[in-house]
């Protein structure tokens, strides 16, 4: 597992989350910005196989807990999933959020995606929308806490 910048992840984002889109469309609004990080397993070729995004954003049903990170643009290789990449991509992401001081990890998961979350330690809060063009979504949320000294 790696950080890496964005341009690495928008091949496999574009393929696998909006593949209705061109590349250059799946830009994360804020995912140049300071604090971001861009989280991917890589193959021993270079090639991006899983990836997320994390930002510093706040939760709107908990707007009072700061700090408060946003898991986004999370993708498994189709041809590659069920192997235990996208897993470990999320382990990562929430082992980097608890080294940045821990704090509310949350994101909009894609329902089939649930139990995958849940798994996590991930709840689930508020009603189940449809997104156009993506499907069905649920808000998740979890705490993650900083190591101990």
């Amino acid at each position: 597992m790696e950080t890496v910048p964005a341009e690495r992840t928008y091949p496999l984002r574009q393929r696998v989350l909006r593949p209705h889109q061109r590349v250059e469309d799946v830009v994360i609004p804020g995912e140049s910005g300071p604090g971001v990080a861009h989280i991917a397993a890589v193959t021993l070729d270079g090639e991006v196989v899983g990836t997320a995004v994390l930002l510093r954003q706040a939760f709107a049903p908990m707007p009072d807990r700061d700090p408060a990170w946003r898991l986004r643009g999370m993708a498994t290789d189709p041809g590659r999933q069920g192997h235990g990449i996208g897993g470990r991509v999320l382990r990562h992401a929430i082992a980097y959020v608890s080294l940045h001081g821990g704090g509310l990890l949350w994101c909009h998961a894609r329902v089939p995606a649930r139990r995958f979350y849940e798994r996590a330690g991930f709840t689930a809060i508020g009603e189940e929308w449809v997104e156009p063009e993506l499907g069905p979504h649920v808000a998740m949320w979890r705490d993650v806490v900083p190591p101990l000294d």
